[in-house]
């Protein structure tokens, strides 16, 4: 008896993450920058003895306030893409002559996209969006998309404490500056290889550049005052 062909209503539904490995990995070093801005100007030899606790709230209270403005940012940044996606749905439904509306899909493809796409694929993409009974009467929120305002905002905060919990539990300043770097340069690395795996760019090259890279954007937020 030959096996059953499995249907595709058959197959598991592969959930999307709300969050794709790029997101997270941008987050996660947006972080570490931010709370590396107050670490990288330390003097370890002059600093006072509650030094150490201070930095530690500050830096905290600096990714909570950029925590919470990237969150806010991305689910405007969410709905305007939710929008504009709607009205370009719109234009090829009202549109009644069918190169226009082609032109129009043509013209929503990235540019790197749009020569791997042909006007017979297109149709028939036209053609989905024209049959479509029913559209959203405007752009509005899912709960998926605070959900990865969430996540971006822990992302943020969680990257606080690599940098800048070492300063409240070692009583030695200057050890904790070590400690510091050491946490920071691992996150550094184990984020450019996640981003490196992810884009097929290899995982050790990517996660040297990105440790490279996050010295000289530190160094050039203090130099700038940040």
């Amino acid at each position: 008896m030959p096996a059953r062909q499995d249907q595709p209503e058959d197959r598991p539904h592969r959930r999307e993450p709300i969050l794709n490995v790029v997101d997270r990995v941008c987050e996660l070093c947006f972080g570490l920058f931010m709370a590396l801005t107050f670490v990288g100007a330390v003097k370890a030899v002059t600093v006072a003895d509650d030094a150490g606790r201070k930095m530690f709230i500050t830096a905290l209270g600096c990714n909570l306030a950029w925590g919470l403005a990237d969150a806010v940012m991305y689910l405007v940044r969410t709905l305007a893409d939710r929008g504009q996606r709607r009205k370009l749905a719109l234009a090829v439904q009202r549109e009644s002559n069918p190169a226009l509306a082609l032109r129009s899909l043509r013209g929503a493809l990235p540019d790197s996209l749009s020569p791997l796409v042909d006007d017979a694929e297109l149709e028939r993409m036209r053609a989905r969006i024209a049959a479509a009974s029913t559209l959203p009467p405007r752009a509005q929120f899912v709960r998926a998309d605070f959900v990865g305002a969430l996540g971006i905002f822990l992302l943020v905060v969680v990257a606080t404490f690599p940098v800048a919990l070492p300063f409240l539990v070692i009583a030695d300043n200057k050890a904790a500056l070590v400690a510091s770097r050491v946490l920071t340069l691992v996150m550094l690395f184990a984020a450019g290889f996640a981003l490196g795996r992810y884009t097929g760019a290899g995982g050790m090259r990517a996660g040297f550049a990105m440790i490279a890279l996050g010295i000289l954007l530190t160094m050039a937020i203090i130099a700038l005052g940040g």
